[in-house]
């Protein structure tokens, strides 16, 4: 499934894995911030979350480590989304 898609899909859950502050400086509609090093902490929070989970972050690097981590966890619809900027677009494309 591609990031369109994943992103039109009602009830997902919408993760941030950037730090505070830069979540802060802005960030996709409905996202809420999980920074990467607070993952461990909020696995079975993360597991209890409505699925699928997309993840994203300023490149995407620590997305895929938060993809990786979630679905080492069990987490089977953990998505990469990629950047911020990656997302936005999407988003955008899906309302048009």
């Amino acid at each position: 499934m591609n990031l369109s898609q994943l992103l039109k899909q009602e009830g997902l859950t919408l993760i941030d894995v950037r730090e505070p502050f830069e979540f802060a400086m802005g960030h996709a509609e409905g996202a809420i911030n999980i920074p990467l090093g607070s993952l461990p902490a909020n696995i079975d929070r993360i597991r209890q979350m409505k699925q699928p989970v997309v993840l994203y972050c300023r490149s995407g690097n620590r997305s895929g480590q938060a993809e990786a981590f979630l679905r080492n966890c069990g987490v089977t619809q953990a998505y990469n989304a990629g950047g911020l900027e990656d997302v936005l677009y999407y988003q955008q494309v899906a309302k048009v």
